[in-house]
C-alpha cells in the first residue's frame, strides 16, 4: 500500500517536485464534537481534506472532500487559516511525489450523513475537543486544530 510520510524541517526529507493547492475542514455538530479520520496512508488522525481539483472552488472542494472521506455532509462557516510551511514536504510513496505543503482550512457544521470510513480513511468518528490532543497525528495538523481550539478568531497566515 502506497504510504504518506510527513518530514518537517527535516535534511533527510527529498526536495520538493510539486505544490498542490489543499483544503482540511474542521467539521463541528451540534455538541461542538469534531468530525476526525484515521488515515489509511499513515494511520494518524486527522482532519478530512484534500486537493482541490481544476474548476472547483475552495469551499466546493472542502464539502466534497469531507463527504468522500467521512460519509458527512457539511456546510462552510469560517476560516481556521492559510498552511505553506515550505519546511513541511509530504512524500506520497506511490509516485514519489514529495509535495510542499499548501492547505487552506475551513470551518463547517455537520449537515447530514453518518460517519462512514473510505479508501482514504479507515476509522471516522466524532471526537470530543479535550480528547483531540491524546490522538497520533502529524505535527502540522496538530497545530492546525491547536489553532481552531484556541478560539482566537482571526485566521492563522502561515
Amino acid at each position: 500500500m502506497a504510504k504518506r510520510i510527513d518530514f518537517y524541517d527535516d535534511p533527510s526529507a527529498p526536495e520538493p517536485n510539486s505544490l498542490v493547492p489543499s483544503v482540511n475542514v474542521i467539521v463541528t455538530d451540534a455538541a461542538g464534537n469534531v468530525l476526525m479520520i484515521r488515515r489509511s496512508d499513515n494511520d494518524n488522525w486527522a482532519l478530512p481534506g484534500g486537493a482541490i481539483d481544476l474548476g472547483e472552488s475552495i469551499p466546493a472542494a472542502a464539502v466534497r472532500e469531507t463527504f468522500e472521506e467521512t460519509g458527512i455532509t457539511c456546510e462552510i462557516t469560517g476560516l481556521v487559516g492559510t498552511y505553506s510551511d515550505p519546511r513541511h514536504v509530504i512524500l506520497y510513496t506511490s509516485d514519489g511525489e514529495a509535495r510542499q505543503e499548501f492547505s487552506i482550512v475551513l470551518t463547517a457544521r455537520a449537515t447530514g450523513g453518518e460517519p462512514t470510513p473510505s479508501d482514504e480513511s479507515r476509522e471516522v468518528r466524532w471526537v470530543r475537543p479535550e480528547e483531540i490532543t491524546s490522538l497520533p497525528m502529524d505535527r502540522s495538523m496538530r497545530m492546525r486544530i491547536e489553532h481552531y481550539l484556541s478560539g482566537v478568531g482571526l485566521p492563522h497566515i502561515g
